[in-house]
């Protein structure tokens, strides 16, 4: 393991402090096409003018709408301009493709353009942290973490990824590809906020027919938006979708919205497992459950903001 910088409790705690203020300068870390709820999180983050969206990095992901890592990885970054492109957003300067594969261990940082600009950005002069919001498996921040390790005091990163710490594995998606990296964000000491996925994240399901009433005929993106939510799944009747990744953009836009609490960060085991909870380790943020209809409030009413000035 790399040797990172040892933040003391006071300055860890400082930075974990829910922001309150805007403008919150972000980056998004995301598998833009793995689902369908990425898009969601990234059009959010784009509307909120409580966030200052500074860069969007494609990450790497593998299941049945890719043949591999890589292609993942460029699907992404092609979702993420088709993204820009109907919001009417120059993908110049903004849009970065990421790893082409995970982390091969905890000690091998991948290069790539994201986790390049990432270290740029957390470099450069602000007076408040960089929040890096990661919404797929986590390789292009735990690369930037291990190529510049002084970066773990000018971010907070805030994770979508694993299962609540009483749950007997953490045998989910975006953890389970990219374990290295997991456990380098879990180990390292960079401040932390942690959005876990049963019984938290999970909460923000929608339905068609909602889609249909506050999404579609919002603009071309809200049409993009209603098109790949009704295509994605066949039989919509008693049918709902978890849009998982909107509960990061909601954390920076009103914290109250998604709970949290201070938690020893946990320990991660190869067999996607917890281990014991030790008080010795460094201090997280832990989410313990979402507002539902609050987040899926704020997106609506943004999006039908979006569309009366005739965007």
């Amino acid at each position: 393991m790399h040797r990172f910088p040892q933040l003391t409790e006071a300055e860890r705690l400082a930075l974990l402090e829910p922001p309150t203020e805007g403008p919150i300068s972000i980056v998004l870390d995301t598998d833009t096409y793995n689902e369908i709820d990425d898009q969601f999180a990234l059009v959010y983050a784009l509307l909120s003018p409580k966030v200052r969206v500074e860069a969007v990095y494609a990450a790497p992901f593998f299941n049945v709408r890719s043949s591999g890592p890589a292609d993942g990885m460029e699907k992404s970054y092609e979702e993420i301009l088709r993204i820009l492109d109907r919001m009417g957003i120059s993908p110049e300067g903004l849009a970065f493709r990421g790893s082409p594969r995970y982390l091969p261990s905890r000690e091998e940082p991948v290069v790539s353009p994201a986790a390049e600009d990432l270290i740029a950005k957390a470099r450069a002069p602000r007076e408040r942290p960089l929040y890096v919001l990661a919404i797929g498996a986590i390789t292009n921040v735990a690369s930037a973490l291990l190529l510049a390790p002084d970066i773990i005091r000018r971010i907070v990163i805030v994770w979508l990824g694993g299962h609540p710490y009483y749950w007997p594995k953490t045998d989910e998606f975006n953890l389970r590809q990219d374990v290295p990296a997991s456990q380098v964000v879990f180990d390292c000491g960079v401040p932390l906020v942690h959005i876990p996925c049963i019984n938290v994240a999970e909460h923000l399901r929608t339905t068609l027919p909602e889609m249909r009433e506050y999404v579609l005929g919002r603009g071309a993106i809200g049409d993009y938006l209603y098109h790949i939510f009704e295509t994605y799944h066949e039989d919509h009747y008693a049918y709902s979708k978890v849009i998982w990744d909107i509960s990061t953009v909601a954390w920076v836009n009103e914290p109250l919205w998604v709970p949290t609490e201070l938690a020893p960060s946990p320990i991660l085991r190869e067999d996607l497992t917890w281990g014991p909870r030790d008080s010795s380790r460094h201090t997280i943020r832990v989410a313990q459950t979402v507002n539902r209809d609050a987040i899926f409030g704020d997106l609506f009413r943004k999006l039908e903001a979006y569309a009366s000035r005739g965007k």
